[in-house]
């Protein structure tokens, strides 16, 4: 496994959870995204990796460099 303790995600909500099954609402919710256009920093980790690849239909994302 890589070392990624010091990567983080920019996730910015683009598609509105609206008409969507309700467990991809409830991933939205999970990552803090309220919002459309809202943007949130998270750890690049594999457990929100994962909520990422379930909703990337909603989402943008983005690497944000250490330092």
């Amino acid at each position: 496994m890589t070392d990624t303790t010091h990567n983080k995600l920019r996730i910015t909500l683009i598609r509105s959870t609206i008409g969507r099954p309700g467990n991809q609402g409830l991933i939205v919710e999970a990552l803090g995204l309220r919002k459309v256009n809202q943007t949130v920093v998270r750890p690049d980790v594999d457990s929100v990796r994962g909520m990422v690849n379930k909703i990337s239909h909603l989402l943008r994302v983005e690497k944000v460099p250490a330092g």
